[in-house]
């Protein structure tokens, strides 16, 4: 149980804890050794908690998981709060804004769940049911990047709405401003009520710099093309590794350099 540990690894999934085409294989053995020893891995992901239930049972994953960019934490450990701590705003309420800021900058913005499962499969790889459980979201709205000419006016939008904006590698995040990655690592630890806990904190891409930023020891997993140079660049002022391999064996090899170091086992 995380109350149990002073230590929590917590990591972005895709293109960090596995590559684009959903390979979890590298960092099985090293998520192992870290259930043995007591510390927890806190999964945290702008997938949607249905994708995330999956991925936990094929890793046998116990401890709570945050999902959908930081707008909610789930997990049977959260008893007081019936299993769920809710950051963001609905859906629904999201997809009108995103309506709005769409007619003032005079740009359709798409959202990821408006696209047919052709595109869908194109965009992200994922097919079949596999699309259902991406689809299931309900505190965060996905959309298509726009041109980066448009993000100034945009930005101003958001302001206007009380929502953020956080850019992956494959599309962007409209979340509103009480909720990313790093608030929900905070929540979490409030709820925990751990008095210090140190985080490893593990991601690949700039929707992953409020993880990052609340992280103890901050890890950069760069993609088979080299890392985020926009996220390396947000990160120039602060003290940070990058992994020499790409996806899970980046993972892996960071994560288990850690434990060496530290003389864990």
């Amino acid at each position: 149980m995380i109350e149990n540990s002073s230590l929590w690894v917590v990591t972005d999934v895709d293109g960090t804890l596995m590559d684009h085409s959903y390979d979890l294989t590298p960092a099985k053995e090293t998520i192992k050794t870290l259930q043995k020893l007591s510390i927890p891995v806190i999964l945290c992901t702008s997938k949607t908690a249905s994708e995330v239930e999956v991925i936990r049972k094929q890793l046998n994953l116990k401890d709570p998981y945050i999902v959908e960019n930081g707008a909610a934490i789930y997990g049977e450990y959260l008893e007081m709060v019936n299993g769920e701590i809710i950051l963001g705003k609905k859906y629904e309420l999201l997809e009108e804004i995103l309506n709005f800021i769409s007619k003032e900058i005079d740009y359709k913005l798409i959202p990821l769940n408006n696209l047919t499962d052709k595109e869908a499969t194109q965009l992200t790889g994922l097919k079949g049911n596999s699309l259902n459980l991406m689809r299931d979201r309900h505190w965060s709205m996905p959309f298509l990047n726009p041109p980066s000419c448009l993000e100034e006016k945009i930005n101003i939008c958001c302001k206007k709405f009380e929502v953020d904006i956080y850019k992956g590698n494959r599309m962007s995040h409209l979340l509103s401003t009480n909720s990313n990655k790093g608030k929900a690592i905070n929540a979490l630890k409030k709820y925990s009520n751990i008095q210090k806990v140190e985080i490893i904190g593990l991601g690949d891409s700039p929707n992953d710099l409020p993880l990052l930023l609340n992280s103890d020891i901050r890890i950069v997993i760069p993609g088979i093309d080299g890392p985020n140079l926009n996220l390396l660049q947000k990160l120039k002022d602060f003290e940070f590794t990058l992994a020499s391999e790409p996806n899970g064996y980046g993972w892996k090899n960071e994560i288990n350099k850690l434990i060496n170091k530290r003389e864990l086992i």
